[in-house]
């Protein structure tokens, strides 16, 4: 009997621990992956449902990129729930497997060429990015001219006013233009159909923090259980994505909803995209309710129904914006 009530407590101690875990992080003002509270931040939201399935408890403040990095090597902090990975980090940092993919596509004016499939071909022309964000070489093109900006919304002003020929946006922040704002879109605005860049997005623990390689371990599950489980399409607010959802390393289409639409899906934000859109072809499988089909034809008739959203004009829809 004692024998039983000494494991028991330990039991008990052990679970309370867990409950009771709580993780600092830190993510700098990034719309609309990471931001302040009361806005919306896709990424601090996927990862404090992860950590809630963990009955983690997480605390994440915004603050500049700079003191992000600080706050972190410092032990301020335990990590940040969205960081590009580098070798370099890889030193300091325990990474989790790529949860999202910044997938960044040429945005040019209603007309422009954007076919481009990599930035060899945009030689002399002006690229409009985002200041103070690490977007790599560009394919070592010394003939780019590269101009940065605070934000995409000031990117799309420089564009719309000849200032610059091209921004990179990325591919889900193209996905909400045109869920919300397709009338704009077509009418001013050419969107090239491959990513020219990307990047992978991890959680991110300093390697000082306990248990930080078991943590990701168990972070790493509750991602795949939320992709099966169409969570991801529901906090991403996008009715199909496409990701691996049975771990044999080929995307699936996976819908969100009970309405797979009329036709099959053309236009899809890939969750773990990183070289997968070089298939021209795309996936050929769905996940639909659970259950993977081979091919379109093989859904059931009673899923094929149009998603219907409120297209209702307001007085917004009189000029062209990017709320992100």
């Amino acid at each position: 009997m004692k024998i039983l009530l000494f494991y028991l407590l330990i039991f008990m101690s052990f679970t309370t621990t867990a409950q009771e875990r709580e993780l600092k992080l830190t993510a700098d003002v990034w719309p609309l992956f990471t931001n302040v509270e009361g806005e919306k931040s896709i990424l601090t939201d996927l990862v404090t449902e992860a950590f809630s399935r963990m009955e983690v408890k997480t605390d994440i403040e915004i603050q500049e990129f700079s003191d992000v990095i600080q706050g972190i090597n410092s032990g301020k902090f335990d990590g940040s729930p969205a960081l590009w990975i580098s070798d370099k980090r890889k030193e300091k940092y325990h990474f989790s497997k790529p949860y999202l993919y910044n997938q960044l596509i040429l945005v040019g004016r209603k007309g422009a060429d954007v076919s481009a499939n990599s930035f060899n071909d945009l030689s002399g022309m002006k690229i409009g990015v985002i200041e103070n964000y690490d977007y790599g070489d560009f394919d070592k093109n010394q003939d780019l001219k590269i101009i940065s900006d605070k934000n995409n919304q000031k990117n799309l002003e420089n564009l719309l006013s000849d200032k610059i020929d091209y921004m990179l946006v990325d591919a889900l922040l193209i996905q909400y233009m045109l869920k919300y704002q397709l009338n704009d879109v077509t009418q001013h605005l050419a969107i090239g159909q491959k990513p020219l860049l990307i990047k992978s997005l991890h959680l991110a623990l300093g390697k000082n923090v306990e248990d930080a390689e078991e943590i990701i371990s168990q972070f790493d599950t509750k991602i795949e259980e939320m992709i099966a489980d169409e969570s991801f399409n529901k906090i991403l607010e996008l009715n199909w994505v496409k990701a691996d959802v049975d771990g044999d390393g080929k995307m699936e289409m996976v819908l969100g909803s009970n309405m797979a639409g009329s036709s099959a899906p053309q236009n899809i934000y890939g969750l773990m995209m990183d070289n997968t859109y070089k298939n021209k072809n795309g996936p050929q499988r769905y996940y639909v309710d659970g259950k993977l089909y081979e091919n379109w034809d093989n859904i059931p008739k009673s899923y094929k129904l149009d998603y219907v959203e409120d297209k209702t004009p307001s007085e917004e829809d009189a000029y062209i914006r990017l709320d992100f």
